[in-house]
């Protein structure tokens, strides 16, 4: 296993954030809720169902992902994954789901944050870890704490979303997916989590990329919200046949990779009918 070092140039010490999470206590909680609440009640209303009026909102197949996250056994894990066009894509992605859900600190994910975007100082580390997020170190590999953080949550029975391109994919390239996702499920075996892609489009209109960065309005937006993944027969054929660590996270990436694509097409077509 490789040896994580946190980069020498880190501008912000983010390692204290990560006993907070793991172990949430009384204030957490209070302060958490609060953060959730403000930013999910926010997401809907500014990405909303179709009904409202600042941006045409096209959802499809919400109700999946609604009732997995409500109706789910206690320590079934979820692991949803999308793609990665704006540095507002979550929140943005789940306003498509009910207020009580959206908006609840016991059923909306925990989700994973470039360190230099949203930890770089003390105000903004708070907020996004309160906000239930994970800082990721871009370039930092799949062996850092962040990818050893959405393993343990997991393990637990949460719900953990994951951008594996890696990066905001502002050309809107087929980007082949890092291996993190490859090493949590690979890590989680024999627990299998429920598994469900995402594909959204028109996000990086509602935030674009480029300064000044703030929210435009009247925009086309598609969400796209994949049926559950089934990977047993990959799982099954590397424990089975003892299959190498590497081999084994590049088998699980390309799966899941393949179900991205897919529903990647099937999005660009509703999007482009809408």
């Amino acid at each position: 296993m490789e040896k994580f070092q946190y980069p020498a140039d880190m501008p912000y010490d983010i390692k204290w954030i990560y006993p907070k999470m793991q172990k949430p206590n009384a204030f957490f909680r209070a302060v958490s809720k609060g953060v959730i609440g403000a930013v999910g009640l926010i997401s809907k209303i500014i990405v909303g169902n179709g009904k409202v009026l600042l941006n045409k909102t096209s959802i499809y197949n919400i109700e999946v992902l609604e009732n997995i996250v409500e109706n789910r056994p206690k320590n079934q894990p979820l692991l949803t994954y999308s793609n990665h066009y704006s540095c507002g894509d979550d929140p943005g992605i789940f306003g498509c789901l009910k207020l009580r859900n959206v908006c609840s600190p016991s059923r909306i994910r925990w989700s994973v944050a470039a360190h230099d975007i949203c930890f770089t100082n003390f105000w903004h580390s708070s907020f996004f870890m309160y906000g239930k997020c994970i800082p990721v170190i871009r370039g930092g590999g799949i062996y850092q704490p962040a990818i050893d953080m959405c393993i343990e949550k997991l393990k637990l029975g949460e719900w953990v979303h994951i951008f594996p391109e890696g990066k905001v994919n502002m050309e809107k390239e087929y980007m082949r997916l890092k291996w993190g996702i490859g090493r949590i499920l690979k890590e989680l075996y024999p627990i299998q989590p429920i598994i469900i892609p995402i594909y959204h489009i028109g996000m990086d209109n509602l935030l674009p990329n480029y300064p000044p960065y703030y929210f435009r309005f009247n925009n086309k937006l598609t969400f796209n919200f994949g049926n559950p993944i089934d990977i047993s027969d990959v799982m099954k054929n590397i424990s089975d046949n003892n299959v190498d660590d590497i081999t084994a996270r590049k088998m699980i990436t390309d799966k899941l990779q393949e179900q991205l694509n897919i529903i990647r097409v099937e999005t660009e077509k509703l999007h482009n009918n809408s």
